[in-house]
């Protein structure tokens, strides 16, 4: 048996034969470049260039070339200007360019593996579409994959071409459906070298906490929650309060043989008191997930229009467009700016009155950025009457509950406030959320929610955990120690990371842009020593493939996350990458 088709990223080795190939097909067999003295055909992007490589062996097969949005220019460029194809200046669009296959390798699958791979490359880093030119030719075969016409035509020496757009979640899920079979035979037998996995979960939603796959989904070895450090999920690092550790042990067969009050009316009575809201205006959730799918099913439909904050939390995007169907667009954060939402240009950017729902996170899961209420408050106020806003307050308690808009949405029929319990009060495994609403707008979803929507060991516990403001205040005060000091201890494993605190009970870590690995390939690393992170690449393309989140944990747990950073760090250096 022959070896295995290998799928990696190019190495510096590959790049001669890469040059060569090129101009055999694209000079001497197509006529679309000139001959070159050399045999060589470079391209002006080449530094810029990601490659994806198929070999067998020794024996290279063939090549894709990919231009990611943060290079900041496309082949495309050198054919079109921006105002002809302005898409280029949307949706940070990733580029698919020369697609080659040695020919006596074309009938293999050596071609639709390196489409295959290009998709997942650009998945992984937060893709969401792609532009190409194809040859006009074979238009038929690029519509059968998904890919459309933008209405412009290239020429380039002796070929035609047309420019071509294509979603990422339709390209996948159109590979999936012609070629499933094929690919998922091939997925065992194909030495998949990338830092990607070579299938997309069965959702198409990134959700964190792989940790708990190390402690094992099926419960049967609990005993290594005590060995993984789950800092891949923003879960709280202490324990919920005196108070719910009391009810919950009081008796506990009890609590889980016994139904839950049918709407949670003592929760919602206790959540009226402590934050001095109308308990009309209330509905709760098995955490701020249920609540969200529960509104926007409700609210939403194919054709509505969605305005989502980029970097933001994934839960967002997938819901609207993945499960709903909804328009999306990206009010994109820019870390020069130090990823902060710019009132005067949010203002701009719903000013037309084309959203029918905007989604803030305050603070921003992954950025960690707290935007002033007085400032989100002079938006909303100047922007249409027909544009609802959902804010997202699930970690407003590490900047102060008093920056809540909870007030404003429990009179603005505009507005609704989703504050979760699980991560601030230490509660994630039992689940609890509420949102605040426009009493009209909460009766609605009260009247959609099934009864016993909140189990009653979460009941009792969220009620406890209200009760004891003083307890989680000081747990809060903690953790911004905790993160100063994390933060200090990972900025000295190298002067070329990128340490960005926030202001919430994580942070996050950029490798260089020149560096030659990968934020998938660090969190791979760490995971050898039983510690999770979350690899932020498929949220966004603004974090160009390099930048991890890390969730605050107590201080043992911390130091082993600094130990096994340094050694992920020294095992993917250059030098370690040379020896092997």
């Amino acid at each position: 048996m022959g070896q295995a088709l290998q799928l990696r990223a190019a190495t510096p080795e590959d790049m001669e034969w890469i040059h060569e190939l090129r101009h055999r097909v694209y000079a001497e067999e197509l006529g679309q470049h000139a001959p070159d003295p050399t045999g060589r055909l470079r391209d002006g992007l080449d530094g810029a260039n990601v490659y994806l490589v198929a070999a067998r062996g020794a024996a290279r097969v063939g090549f894709v070339s990919l231009t990611p949005p943060w290079v900041g220019r496309y082949g495309l460029d050198k054919y079109l200007t921006r105002a002809e194809l302005p898409l280029l200046d949307e949706d940070d669009p990733f580029e698919v360019r020369i697609l080659t296959v040695e020919p006596r390798r074309r009938a293999t699958a050596a071609a639709p593996l390196l489409m295959w791979a290009a998709l997942r490359w650009i998945a992984a880093r937060g893709g969401r579409r792609v532009v190409a030119m194809g040859r006009s030719d074979l238009l038929p075969m690029y519509r059968a994959a998904g890919l459309r016409p933008v209405g412009r035509t290239v020429s380039c020496g002796a070929v035609t071409f047309e420019v071509l757009t294509g979603e990422v979640v339709e390209l996948t899920r159109r590979a999936r459906e012609r070629h499933g079979k094929t690919l998922r035979r091939l997925s065992a037998a194909v030495d998949w070298r990338l830092d990607v996995p070579f299938a997309p979960r069965a959702d198409g939603c990134e959700h964190g906490g792989a940790s708990f796959t190390a402690i094992g989904t099926g419960f049967r070895t609990l005993h290594r929650r005590r060995e993984v450090v789950a800092a891949d999920v923003l879960d709280a690092w202490f324990p919920p309060a005196p108070g719910v550790r009391a009810v919950l042990a009081e008796d506990p067969e009890w609590a889980a043989r016994t139904s839950p009050p049918t709407g949670a009316e003592g929760l919602l009575a206790e959540i009226a008191a402590v934050r001095a809201l109308p308990v009309e205006g209330l509905a709760v959730g098995a955490g701020s997930s249920d609540l969200i799918f529960r509104a926007f099913g409700r609210w939403l439909t194919p054709d509505s229009r969605v305005l989502l904050v980029d970097p933001g939390y994934g839960e967002y995007a997938h819901v609207t467009e993945r499960v709903i169907g909804c328009r999306v667009d990206r009010f994109r954060l820019r870390r020069a700016e130090g990823w902060r939402i710019d009132p005067a240009r949010l203002s701009a950017k719903v000013a037309d009155g084309r959203y029918d729902l905007v989604v803030v996170v305050n603070p921003n899961n992954p950025t960690g950025r707290h935007a002033p209420a007085a400032g989100l408050r002079a938006v909303i106020a100047g922007a249409p009457e027909r544009t609802r806003w959902w804010i997202d307050e699930a970690y407003l308690g590490y900047v102060g509950l008093t920056e809540s808009l909870a007030d404003l949405a429990a009179t603005d029929p505009r507005v609704t406030v989703c504050a979760s319990l699980s991560k601030m009060y230490a509660l994630s495994g039992v689940r609890a959320a509420y949102l605040v609403a426009e009493p009209r707008t909460a009766a609605e979803l009260r009247r959609w929610t099934p009864p016993w929507p909140v189990s009653l060991p979460a009941q009792l516990a969220a009620v406890a955990a209200l009760r004891d403001p003083a307890y989680y205040a000081d747990r809060w005060r903690r953790t911004h120690v905790l993160r100063r000091e994390l933060a200090a201890e990972l900025a000295g494993l190298d002067p070329a990371l990128l340490v960005e605190e926030s202001v919430a009970n994580f942070l996050n870590v950029t490798l260089p842009a020149d560096g030659a690995s990968s934020a998938a390939r660090l969190v791979a690393e760490c995971r050898r020593q039983d510690v999770y992170l979350r690899d932020l690449s498929p949220l966004s393309p603004r974090y160009e493939g390099r930048t991890v989140r890390i969730a605050v944990r107590d201080a043992a747990e911390n130091a082993r996350i600094v130990a096994a950073c340094g050694a992920a760090l020294e095992a993917l250096s250059p030098a370690a990458a040379a020896v092997r």
